[in-house]
């Protein structure tokens, strides 16, 4: 149990012979600690919100307004404000279900307490408090953002910190919803970053770049100010420009640093921004200095690392790379976490069955690359029917892919029927779980797993933008799917709308070496670009290092060193399914840490990775809010670290869908869809750690 206690800045300064009484000049109190901005910490800049007109939540948007269809607007030459005012609302809606009856408003949300209740006033849920931005620097260059909210309830007396690193490449504001809000609401203040992915694109022909608050500048007028700037020098630029016109760089994919190496630093960074913005705040002057005294250190400030997908994955590296004591607790929803299997070996079983080796554990590269060749054509099995937005992945490309994989002896079968099916089986062998076989179709469809597959090759591979590596770029395209000059540049607005990853707010995924020049990935060649998907696949499987070396920089050990944790993951997740991650991931701990690892895992029946779906028909009625149990899980850690009440027992917790019409689910309900997390599971929900065999048991 981590209990925290605020210290009393006049304490700092005391000696033992000040304590006792005696004032003998032997016993003079050594100097208060003076309070140091981080050496990597930037120029930082400070905003206060009131609460009303503007706030840390909502934008000034408030619960309503962040459920608006109509998106707060952006003029033609937008300002500061206006981007964040809409960065906000993008991030917090891209994370949850926004729908009345999926919970919003009612179950969650900012009008929500953290006792359940909800104000249904309109405006509720602002957050009045002090915002404070700074880049992370490496070498005077932007190597992450870094921003901490403060809110108005802040309480010194009772110091707390919880991080909401950015889930997926998104901007510093990319886990509002998820963490941040959270956060807020308990009168924490919230550690933000961007960890080094953040939204930063270049645009390559005008030569244009983002800078921290979103509005934008030329590229060598912005210098060290840019989020990011592509490493081209101006011959480099030129002639790309002309060879492949209306291209983009992107921050994760190009920066050629492999960020994701240091998403556990940027977290930690941002925790150790977090203490020094609380001390200058809170802290007391140091009489004959414009110094503060530090008051506020991890031994007496609860620290929670949270976030979603990428963010958890980076609080539990934070937490991992953690050798000075600052995180407490670690609340982790859908961890995208690449595990370095143990040596001693692990195994998973679901309902007594052992999977085999091949069918865990495997890094986001391996199994993204591999979806993105099988899922079109799996798309279409007879089993798949029934399909929520299949219409996205149109059959004569799909029946193309299908033929193509089976010519190249990946899958077989005689026909589409047939090479789907195997396709479908394919996915089940490499460690997918049944319950996201609908889902394959939207999350190819939509483009979110060959987006993740082109940016994390460049990444892993440290390459250039020039390189187009296997044929892939990022541009802006017209009405035949070529790359073309948009109507009115993307830039501008990529803060507020886009999300670090292509396709984003109209720059597309478009593949080079398509018959007849660079189209549209998804309507290259017939088969959508089987080639450039069959290159992506081979830089993992081939005789190429540089790809593997990338990944083997991001792998987790599983060891927490001894840190009390909660990992919260829907059991029908398509994106990052649970035996590559969560299971592999306490199974690991558990070998790692044996009887002393503090690790509860919860597997949620009928959740998946994308709550913002959940408004979509056939998402509606099948899936539930992990977003519910993210908050549950967040309250169970706080009351473990400040009363120490006990953790619960890894478990499945069996969530009931609310069914209905597609597109009309009725309203949900806690009492017949959200069983709670329970402190000791019933025997046939209990998710437990063979010791001898170093296997993860899970019941079906």
């Amino acid at each position: 149990m981590a209990m925290r206690f605020a210290v009393p800045v006049a304490a700092l300064a005391l000696g033992v012979g000040a304590l006792s009484g005696c004032s003998s000049d032997d016993d003079a109190p050594p100097p208060p600690v003076v309070n140091t901005k981080p050496s990597y910490v930037g120029t930082v800049s400070v905003a206060d919100y009131d609460g009303s007109s503007d706030d840390l939540l909502t934008g000034g948007l408030g619960w309503d307004g962040l459920q608006s269809a109509t998106p707060p607007a952006i003029s033609p030459v937008p300002t500061a404000a206006e981007l964040r005012r809409r960065a906000i609302y993008t991030n917090y809606r891209a994370l949850v279900d926004m729908t009345t009856n999926g919970g919003y408003g009612v179950l969650y949300g900012p009008n929500v307490s953290l006792a359940g209740t909800a104000n249904a006033a309109p405006g509720a849920g602002k957050i009045a408090g002090t915002e404070y931005l700074a880049f992370s620097l490496d070498g005077g260059k932007a190597a992450a953002t870094l921003m901490v909210q403060v809110p108005a309830s802040f309480n010194p007396a009772e110091p707390c910190i919880v991080t909401a690193t950015s889930s997926g490449s998104r901007g510093v504001y990319g886990a509002v919803s998820a963490a941040g809000e959270w956060g807020l609401k308990r009168g924490c203040a919230v550690a933000y970053t961007d960890k080094g992915t953040g939204n930063g694109g270049h645009e390559l022909a005008t030569n244009t770049v983002t800078l921290i608050n979103g509005l934008t500048a030329d590229a060598a007028t912005a210098g060290s100010s840019s989020l990011f700037t592509a490493n081209l020098s101006a011959s480099e630029l030129t002639a790309f420009n002309a060879s492949f016109p209306h291209r983009y760089a992107f921050k994760h994919a190009h920066s050629q640093t492999n960020p994701e190496k240091d998403w556990g630093k940027f977290t930690l960074q941002a925790i150790e921004f977090a203490l020094y913005v609380l001390n200058e705040r809170f802290g007391e002057a140091i009489p004959g200095t414009s110094s503060k005294a530090v008051r506020f250190t991890p031994g007496n400030t609860t620290v929670i690392a949270a976030s979603v997908s990428n963010g958890a994955g980076a609080a539990i590296m934070a937490a991992e790379q953690d050798n000075t004591g600052l995180i407490d607790g670690v609340v982790a929803g859908e961890p995208q976490v690449n595990v370095l299997m143990p040596a001693a070996g692990l195994a998973i079983a679901r309902g007594g069955v052992a999977y085999p080796s091949s069918a865990i554990g495997r890094p986001l590269y391996d199994y993204t690359t591999l979806a993105n060749l099988l899922q079109p054509c799996a798309a279409h099995a007879a089993a798949n029917a029934a399909s929520p937005l299949l219409a996205t992945v149109p059959a004569a490309g799909a029946s193309a892919r299908c033929a193509a994989l089976a010519a190249a002896g990946i899958i077989s079968g005689a026909d589409f029927a047939a090479q789907a099916a195997s396709a479908l089986q394919a996915l089940l062998d490499a460690g997918w779980q049944p319950e996201a076989n609908l889902l394959h179709a939207s999350h190819w469809g939509l483009q979110a797993t060959a987006g993740v597959a082109v940016t994390y090759a460049n990444a892993y591979a440290r390459a250039k933008v020039t390189d187009n590596l296997c044929g892939f770029s990022f541009a802006t395209t017209g009405a035949t799917g070529a790359p073309a000059a948009p109507a009115a540049s993307p830039l501008p607005t990529l803060f507020a709308l886009g999300n670090g990853i292509p396709p984003t707010n109209g720059i597309n995924v478009v593949y080079n070496n398509a018959t007849g020049g660079a189209v549209l990935h998804t309507l290259a060649n017939g088969d959508f670009a089987f080639s450039g998907a069959t290159c992506l696949r081979q830089l993992w499987t081939g005789s190429s290092a540089t790809v593997r070396e990338g990944v083997a920089q991001v792998r987790v050990s599983g060891n927490l060193r001894g840190k009390p944790a909660i990992i919260v993951h829907g059991r029908a997740d398509a994106l990052v399914p649970v035996n590559f991650s969560s299971r592999a991931y306490f199974g690991a701990n558990r070998v790692v840490e044996g009887a002393a690892s503090k690790l509860a895992y919860i597997e949620v029946e009928n959740a998946q990775h994308f709550d913002a779906f959940l408004g979509l028909p056939g998402y509606d009625t099948r899936f539930i809010p992990l977003h519910h149990y993210g908050i549950q899980a967040l309250n169970l850690m706080w009351n473990h670290l400040r009363t120490g009440a006990p953790l619960p027992a890894s478990q499945v917790v069996r969530a009931v869908p609310r069914g209905g019409t597609p597109g009309a689910a009725p309203p949900i309900s806690v009492a017949t869809n959200l069983p709670p997390i329970a402190t000791t599971p019933a025997a046939a929900n209990a998710i437990t750690f063979n010791a001898a065999t170093n296997t993860v048991q899970v019941p079906n």
